[in-house]
């Protein structure tokens, strides 16, 4: 196994670019999963994981969110509209932070009993919290939102789910994965589907279409090459987007004050990824985008 971790630098022709116009909705990129999405009227967040602790802590001591991160987030993006915060899952590198979004923006918490434990142990109202099933649609203004029961990436280190309120600080192991879900985020100007965890149920996505796949790829430098045809197969082949947002690739546990950086190898291999995905990507003819921090970017401008 290599030493160290990967460099960036033969993926910056993959790099997402400025933003050039508004083409009716923009994206920024927060790391990991977390992605928010606005019409310029509403505005909807996956995660809002920026509290980003450090590695030794997650290991062996107890973490808690940073509201003063949070707040400074929010100002930076100048969010306005916030209607929901949705959980992917509840792991703590996606919903540490997003309870206190909805507290400190009035959003709504969606996602699964175990978000909604973890939004409780914070003081979410439970006006503000909202559990959703396989298959439910919710809607925010003009977008529409649509939950599919999903897979967390193989080697899941926190199974299970959050029976009772969480409440921080705790040790990283209590935020328990619940329910992994895919999303579909529906929007007059496009379709696109948030699918974090690299990982899939088969022939769940079947006759689902999106323009635009925000496909996480976290861990899957470390799985076989046929693991990752068939999930490129499944996710993206099985929707027919014609690009490709890479995320959850980055090292979480470094704060995002900091350009992004990958993870080290002994926790994953996106040179081994890439090696795989990138040809997949050019017989397909779809477009791959590496994703900047903080960079507005119009997610569905210029397809064909």
């Amino acid at each position: 196994m290599p030493v160290g971790r990967p460099s960036l630098r033969p993926y910056l022709p993959y790099k997402q670019p400025v933003m050039a116009r508004d083409d009716g909705l923009v994206a920024y990129f927060l790391g990991t999963s977390s992605v928010l999405v606005s019409d310029g009227e509403t505005s909807v967040l996956s995660d809002g994981f920026v509290s980003r602790p450090g590695m030794l802590r997650v290991a062996v001591g107890k973490i808690v969110p940073d509201r003063s991160l949070v707040r400074a987030a929010t100002d930076r993006l100048q969010v306005k509209g916030l209607a929901a915060v949705v959980c992917a899952h509840s792991h703590y590198d996606h919903a540490l932070d997003a309870p206190v979004w909805a507290l400190q923006t009035g959003a709504e918490l969606v996602g699964s009993h175990s978000t909604a434990n973890i939004g409780r142990g914070l003081g979410v109202p439970e006006s503000s919290l909202r559990v959703v099933a396989d298959g439910d649609t919710v809607s925010y203004g003009r977008f529409d939102l649509t939950f599919l029961s999903s897979v967390h990436s193989p080697g899941d280190h926190y199974p299970g789910t959050v029976d009772e309120p969480l409440v921080p600080p705790a040790r990283a192991g209590a935020w328990k994965t619940g329910i992994a879900y895919s999303v579909l985020i529906a929007h007059p100007r496009g379709r696109m589907l948030l699918h974090a965890s690299a990982n899939f149920r088969p022939g769940a996505l079947r006759g689902l279409r999106a323009d635009v796949v925000y496909l996480g790829i976290g861990s899957l430098g470390k799985q076989s090459p046929e693991f990752l045809r068939t999930y490129w197969d499944e996710v993206v082949v099985a929707t027919g987007a014609r690009r490709v947002v890479l995320v959850h690739w980055d090292d979480f546990f470094r704060g995002l004050h900091r350009p992004l950086r990958p993870m080290p190898y002994f926790l994953d291999d996106i040179d081994a990824t890439m090696r795989q995905l990138l040809p997949l990507a050019r017989r397909a003819g779809v477009d791959v985008v590496m994703p900047v921090a903080w960079q507005p970017s119009a997610p569905l401008a210029d397809l064909t």
